[in-house]
């Protein structure tokens, strides 16, 4: 992987021309007015539990990259949920490819916050091009196998020198630096922001600024704050400008999020194109160049071009094999200052394949899982050619078929995966879903005839936790007069193999006696949630320490002693008895 090229722009840089026609040619017809801060959402409704966004910029008002997507929009390879491994054509920009990690991180923050803030209608290429202009989609995707990145990403110190003046919040815990705060992580919150908006978004208990699953949802989650819905333009202009408050960052961020609208692909880890422009500014990380006399803020280079970017290796055809770049015509705008005009395509040597003769299994075709899990093996195929002998570069397409809440990595229904030297595709891993049942997972060869492998998967539903015991916290005798309820609240605990249980169900019931537990037609009574006297509670749990306290308990107006029975799935039986006097004639 190249070399981080680290230069940054202060906001309100001046851009060049060939910048502010890139711009232009993107954001015409939308370009929004001015505008300086965020308060226009102050008056929008606030979500329960949710803070109220404040007037410091999210990024604490950091430098940002100023490149500008390339003019030619990028080619769909079948739709933006058609993710291959490497572009399948020179016609696609490399800018359009992010990388795995990153992009499950930020189609996972957009299904999260589908379903907690529907009403927002987050994309998840708003934060996609937020994402890039803060650090280069976390500085092209060098993050470990949790989405943690491998460097600190850190901007400028806001010590007010051409940044804001935002003092240390943090004891420089998350940004090392005692004195002022800087920006953190791939989508660069400032210490005092994340705080407020931090967010768990893998799952691991943790709330990391440097972990891009994490960023994308605390980034999601204030950019739907304040009841924004992000399909209105002035919702989605507030929202951004409360990242930076500059038009400039507004019109860049606005640029990438049309560019990946248009479609995108998925590239491996560390295999993002990185932003060829800017100073040392924020997210430039400790290995930073550009300390001369400007303190590396750099002068702007924000061409909006590519010659200076990392690239992907060359794109291959269907057979693995090499595909030229076709020779730019003159004026695209795709010509490289200096390049050689590339030479035409070689004929193949002979024996080259032209494709597999046939697509087969590896391992088992039948798969399950429990909801809510992954399964533990994904569909694999091998591409084989008449004679047996593997063949590598064939494109995969691995498609979920039939009614399933089940999704491959990223929360998507398709991946396409080239095969390996070895002839090989594995599918990307694929979780289960909360929905029980059977579905199918269909390998296809892209472009080639052959006959499609399909694997059977079923989700399972997750088994019952039982419990062989019953026992209550105290041993106090109930006892409450007619007209009236028991106090306090009853509790138990349920325990399998001595071992506290959660999630056990429990059954509650009112019976005549131990000898014969029918259910009771007289004294005490629960209330359902219409407010009714009833006997029998079946919708019970216990919570996460094997514990449940059963609703209030009313006496009835009978006097005397009865029994209140609670049962489990595993056998598990516990009487309580319930005494009832006369009301106090008083």
């Amino acid at each position: 992987m190249a070399p981080f090229i680290s230069r940054r722009l202060r906001k309100g840089a001046a851009t060049t021309a060939v910048a502010a026609a890139a711009m232009a040619a993107l954001t015409a017809s939308q370009a929004p007015g001015v505008v300086s801060t965020d308060h226009g959402d102050r008056n929008q409704e606030q979500r329960a539990g949710e803070p109220a966004p404040d007037d410091t910029p999210i990024d604490g008002g950091s430098s940002y990259h100023t490149d500008l997507p390339p003019l030619v929009t990028p080619d769909k390879p079948g739709s933006s949920t058609d993710l291959p491994g490497l572009p399948g054509g020179s016609s696609i920009k490399p800018e359009a490819g992010i990388p795995a990690s990153v992009l499950a991180a930020y189609k996972k923050a957009e299904a999260a916050l589908r379903e907690s803030n529907p009403g927002c209608n987050l994309p998840w290429q708003l934060l996609a091009a937020i994402g890039k202009v803060e650090s280069g989609q976390a500085r092209g995707g060098n993050v470990d196998a949790g989405g943690t990145t491998v460097s600190p990403i850190l901007g400028p110190v806001l010590d007010g020198n051409g940044f804001a003046l935002i003092k240390d919040t943090d004891g420089g815990a998350y940004d090392g630096d005692s004195a002022h705060d800087r920006a953190v992580g791939p989508m660069q919150f400032i210490p005092s922001t994340w705080a407020s908006w931090g967010r768990d978004g893998n799952g691991d208990g943790k709330k990391d600024p440097n972990n891009i699953y994490d960023a994308a949802l605390a980034a999601g989650s204030y950019l739907c704050a304040g009841g924004r819905d992000l399909s209105v333009k002035a919702h989605l202009d507030r929202a951004i400008l409360g990242y930076n408050h500059s038009q400039e960052y507004l019109n860049t961020v606005l640029s990438w999020f049309e560019y990946y609208k248009r479609g995108t692909h998925e590239v491996p880890d560390g295999a993002g194109v990185l932003p060829a422009n800017g100073g040392s500014g924020g997210g430039s990380g400790s290995g930073n160049k550009g300390s001369g006399k400007d303190g590396g803020k750099g002068k702007d280079q924000g061409k909006g071009k590519e010659e200076n970017a990392h690239t992907l290796p060359k794109p291959s055809d269907e057979n693995g094999n090499s595909t030229p770049t076709p020779t730019p015509k003159p004026g695209s705008g795709d010509e490289t200052p200096g390049s050689p005009t590339p030479k035409p395509p070689t004929t193949p040597p002979p024996g080259t394949p032209s494709g597999p003769g046939k697509l087969t299994a590896v391992g088992a075709r039948e798969l399950s899982a429990t909801a809510g899990t992954h399964f533990a093996r994904s569909p694999r195929v091998k591409a084989v050619d008449a004679a047996g002998k593997p063949v590598a570069g064939v494109r995969v397409k691995y498609e979920i078929l039939g009614e399933t809440g089940a999704r491959f990595l990223g929360l998507v229904r398709s991946a396409t995966v080239p095969t390996g030297a070895d002839g090989t595709a594995t599918a990307p891993k694929l979780h289960a879903g909360e929905k029980t049942g059977a579905f199918t997972v269909r390998a296809t060869a892209v472009g080639q005839e052959v006959a499609p492998v399909e694997f059977a998967a079923t989700v399972k539903a997750r088994p019952v936790p039982q419990a062989d015991a019953l026992a209550r916290l105290d041993d106090k005798e109930l006892t409450a007069p007619a007209g009236g309820s028991f106090a306090g609240p009853l509790t138990v605990t349920a325990t399998n193999k001595g071992k506290a249980t959660a999630g056990v169900p429990v059954t509650a019931t009112m019976i005549t006696s131990a000898e014969h537990p029918d259910p009771a037609d007289k004294g005490p009574y629960f209330l359902d949630g219409a407010g009714k006297p009833v006997r029998t509670l079946t919708a019970l749990k216990t919570d996460a320490s094997g514990q449940l306290t059963l609703p209030e308990i009313r006496t009835g107006d009978q006097t005397g002693t009865f029994l209140l029975r609670l049962t489990t799935e595993g056998g598990a039986v516990l009487d309580i008895e319930l005494t009832v006097t006369q009301a106090d004639a008083s």
